[in-house]
């Protein structure tokens, strides 16, 4: 599976922004995530959803102001992201996984997310 995120900008605290994952190759019955990773920091996972979309998660940090969804018509994932803070910022990357996996196999190039203060 081939990832492509876009979307990434830069967004006063409180804002919003939605980032994009096209997806290519292999996606039938692919799970879809974000991850981000801030500088000195470990890459972390935001959230994942299932192919169905039946099935979702959410790192605590980020449930209730970001919402994961998928369009398995158009193969992309979306991350809508409201009341930014600046601990948001990082590059965030899109990844897949496949059906059953436990761990995400695929990742895509990054796409930056600054929040000033």
């Amino acid at each position: 599976v081939q990832l492509q995120a876009s979307g990434g900008g830069l967004v006063q605290a409180g804002g919003s922004l939605r980032l994009s994952c096209a997806a290519s190759g292999r996606f039938d019955n692919t799970a879809l995530g974000w991850f981000r990773q801030a500088p000195g920091k470990e890459r972390e996972f935001v959230a994942g959803i299932s192919w169905s979309g039946a099935i979702i998660k959410y790192d605590d940090s980020v449930r209730g102001r970001f919402t994961i969804s998928r369009d398995n018509g158009k193969q992309m994932v979306f991350l809508q992201m409201t009341a930014l803070k600046p601990d948001d910022a990082a590059v965030y990357y899109c990844a897949a996984k496949s059906r059953g996996s436990l761990h995400y196999a695929w990742f895509g190039q990054g796409t930056q997310v600054t929040v000033s203060s």
